[in-house]
């Protein structure tokens, strides 16, 4: 569960479980699982960090996020 504050400033607690997407609308918009969309203070990236800070609480998460290797294209070589 994380902490968002919505427009309004009225601080609601979402399952980090549930979020599908982050995106900025420029107001940053949550999309849940249950279709429901939220408008938000936080910066997508605060929401990304949040997220995955409380994965690394419940253990759900590794402590380095691997970065992808890029795949060579064929058709360089």
């Amino acid at each position: 569960m994380i902490p968002v504050t919505r427009l309004n400033h009225q601080e609601v607690i979402v399952n980090a479980a549930h979020i599908v997407t982050v995106e900025s609308t420029p107001d940053t918009l949550v999309t849940l699982f249950s279709g429901e969309k939220l408008l938000v203070r936080e910066k997508p990236e605060e929401i990304t960090e949040r997220v995955i800070s409380f994965y690394r609480r419940v253990g759900r998460v590794p402590l380095v996020i691997p970065t992808p290797t890029p795949t060579p294209d064929p058709e360089e070589e």
